[in-house]
């Protein structure tokens, strides 16, 4: 599987003054995942391949499926294969347990989803607000603006494929201590807080009370949702927030913090959780 998340191709280099040389490159690999719930298919999302289970845990957990790792029963791959005959594992079936209600495949949510949007195909906003299991307004664990600086500088050391391609997003999740506990990378930013989330799912640790959640890019509306599903208190991007990233942030009881460059930040939403943590 590791091997798959590189792929090596032949490019023309241009330099400024028009001349040009043959050499090899790393690129990122991007391929498509079916999701099916209980054997039928619910999505269809664009992703680099690896740490799947994590991706569909976090996206059940994103669409309001489980908020539990009680409620997945089991997660497998299911047979394809490529023109070589080779297994692809592009087709993950998620068997919920006993009890735990799939979702309405009625509402046509996320029939396809490409790595650069993972809400486009969400059939009401407002249905993702309501389906949150848990709240952040009691969550008041303190953060140092000099930690929370340099949660950006701490993310980009562990991006490895990133390193090699430069064509990946990544999201880190941090204990208060400065702590990474997770580190997922994917060509699309809302796959890797999915794989971050799948993964705090597979490890019952949801709620995600008293962490952090960095992200490379910027702070959409869909990943301000995906971080108050995994009741995630504070979300750090290092580029803009959008006016409904805030406005969530807001009405959620989140920490938003935005443009957290060269230790500094803005923070748009949830200011009284930014300040020295309590000594003893």
């Amino acid at each position: 599987m590791a091997g798959r998340l590189v792929r090596r191709t032949r490019v023309a280099r241009y330099a400024a003054d028009g001349t040009s040389m043959g050499r090899e490159d790393s690129l990122a690999v991007e391929e498509p995942l079916e999701v099916r719930v209980n054997g039928s298919s619910f999505s269809v999302t664009m992703r680099s391949p690896g740490d799947d289970f994590d991706l569909v845990g976090g996206f059940l957990v994103s669409e309001g499926v489980v908020w539990s790792n009680e409620q997945l029963a089991s997660m497998r791959f299911c047979a394809g294969t490529d023109e070589q005959g080779l297994q692809t594992f592009n087709v993950i079936d998620a068997e919920l347990s006993a009890g735990t209600a799939p979702p309405d495949l009625s509402l046509e949510r996320h029939v396809y989803t490409s790595s650069s949007c993972g809400i486009c195909g969400t059939a009401s906003i407002d249905a993702v607000h309501k389906a949150t299991h848990f709240g952040l307004t009691d969550d008041d664990t303190p953060w140092s603006p000099a930690l929370l600086g340099s949660l950006p500088d701490r993310l980009r050391e562990h991006q490895k494929v990133f390193d090699r391609t430069g064509g990946v997003h990544a999201a880190g999740l941090f204990g208060p201590d400065g702590e990474l506990l997770c580190l997922r990378e994917d060509v699309g930013r809302h796959n890797a807080v999915d794989k971050v989330v799948g993964w705090a799912l597979r490890e019952g640790r949801l709620p995600l009370r008293g962490t952090a959640l960095q992200v490379s890019g910027r702070a959409s509306f869909e990943l301000v949702q995906k971080a108050h599903m995994a009741g995630i208190p504070v979300l750090a991007a290092v580029s803009a927030p959008s006016s409904l990233a805030v406005e969530h942030a807001e009405s959620a009881g989140m920490t938003l913090v935005g443009f957290s460059r060269g230790g500094g930040f803005n923070v748009y939403a949830g200011d009284h959780r930014i300040g020295q943590p309590a000594t003893a």
